[in-house]
């Protein structure tokens, strides 16, 4: 692989994730902002869940069989730009659900359009792969840093730096002068914007990209195969299946995390909140970096019991956290990103690779993806939306009005009765001998 083609390769893993970054993390405090109910910001939420269960048939019957990725690539992400565009206008919640159902659908296929792209040009994907995909980690930090520290008024800009990352200084770089008090940009539907700007770029890039052939052409399309049932034989085996349970079973507390953090953060008064929750990718960065040394230390049952139990803490942290010192604890629930993602879904990848036959295991890693990023996360996003709204208080109208030490309460203890089940039921038959650059990127940053 030529030097051109790997600045290519991480260009393309910036933006590809840079976008999702942009418009994901501040978007829940944009429709609080908006007078969006919790239920209604989760279900805007639950889009990515949808389009994740929806998209392995657009890439296994379309993208694989008749045309070149890239091309794909960079019709789907044009596309998206311009929806990102119009769901940016849309402040009523039964038609922004719907539009933003439409981006995402041109949007979660891209995930496995830029692995397939990258994987193509490769001449040692375990070895060459990590150093790619972690720009697209970098692209989300970027994203969060960019949005984050953004404040608008009237036809200006400026980037405010109030004490970032604990950091106690406080100076603002105007880029355009406006009238008005100066609001953060999260609150507003600027994030989509760029989102939408980014996509297009990368729309246009993309075909620009090296050459990716449609790797299965001429070859018949299974719904079986595109969805990964070939794999529902590995059930049968109890831990297999005890971990297929968990995984299911955990995505629904954590999805809390994705919906309801940034608002929450918010609320309680911490300042840049979207820039600060980039702390959480570079936590799974570095836990990236050391996990071969756990891996081989721990094994597979203590690696995804820690993740889950991380969980647990996490959200014990946002329920005990609070103000002035008490603000520490917020910090360390997002610095706990790592460990929570790292650790059980990278892992559990692993030992997916581990215990499926050759034959099928690209099949349960898809089947375990679809359970987890599709059906596990649509189940959590739905109930956190029910749970927030249940500990409403009764003159709360937006997401300022929730009794937030209760939720995380039973997201955490949810977590953990997912835990202790998993601690006592699943067996881990011997040692991996796999490591994590084995494993191909996964779907959140």
């Amino acid at each position: 692989m030529s030097k051109g083609t790997r600045i290519n390769l991480c260009i393309m893993m910036f933006l590809e994730f840079f976008i999702w970054g942009a418009w994901s993390v501040p978007m829940g405090v944009y429709l609080g902002a908006i007078g969006f109910k919790a239920s209604a910001i989760a279900s805007a939420y639950s889009t990515v869940a949808l389009a994740a269960i929806v998209s392995p048939f657009f890439v296994g019957m379309i993208a694989d069989r008749f045309f070149a990725a890239e091309r794909v690539l960079g019709v789907m992400h044009i596309l998206g730009g311009i929806v990102l565009f119009a769901v940016s206008r849309i402040v009523e919640p039964g038609m922004f659900f719907w539009v933003l159902l439409l981006y995402t659908l041109t949007y979660t296929p891209t995930l496995a359009l830029v692995n397939a792209v990258a994987f193509n040009q490769l001449d040692n994907v375990e070895k060459q792969f990590p150093a790619i995909r972690v720009f697209g980690t970098l692209g989300w930090i970027v994203a969060g840093l960019l949005i984050g520290f953004l404040e608008v008024n009237a036809g200006g800009a400026r980037w405010n730096f109030v004490e970032p990352f604990l950091i106690p200084v406080n100076f603002a770089i105007t880029i355009a002068g406006g009238e008005g008090d100066w609001v953060s940009a999260s609150a507003k539907s600027i994030p989509m914007v760029i989102a939408g700007v980014a996509a297009i770029i990368l729309g246009v890039y993309s075909f620009f990209l090296p050459h990716t052939p449609p790797k299965a052409k001429g070859k018949k399309a299974s719904v079986r195969e595109i969805l990964g049932l070939d794999a529902l034989g590995l059930l049968k085996e109890r831990s297999f299946a005890i971990f297929a349970i968990s995984s299911f079973l955990i995505c629904i507390p954590l999805s809390a995390y994705y919906t309801f953090a940034n608002p929450f953060l918010v609320e309680m008064g911490m300042a840049n909140a979207t820039a600060k929750m980039t702390l959480g990718q570079m936590s799974e960065f570095f836990f990236m970096l050391v996990m071969p040394f756990f891996f081989a230390r721990l094994g597979v049952k203590k690696m995804l019991l820690v993740g889950m139990l991380a969980w647990l803490g996490r959200y014990f942290l946002f329920a005990f956290g609070g103000s002035d010192s008490l603000m520490l604890m917020y910090y360390g629930g997002i610095l706990l990103h790592g460990i929570c993602y790292d650790f059980f879904f990278v892992t559990g990848q692993i030992y997916v690779d581990n215990e499926a036959p050759q034959e099928v295991r690209a099949s349960a890693q898809g089947f375990i993806a679809m359970i987890t990023y599709g059906v596990g996360m649509f189940v959590g996003y739905f109930l956190s939306g029910k749970i927030v709204e249940y500990f409403q208080t009764p003159d709360g109208q937006t997401i300022e009005g929730y009794t937030w030490p209760r939720v995380w309460i039973v997201m955490s203890l949810m977590a953990a009765v997912v835990a202790v089940a998993f601690a006592f039921l699943f067996k881990e038959k011997s040692k991996p001998e796999a490591a994590p650059g084995k494993v191909g990127p996964s779907e959140m940053a």
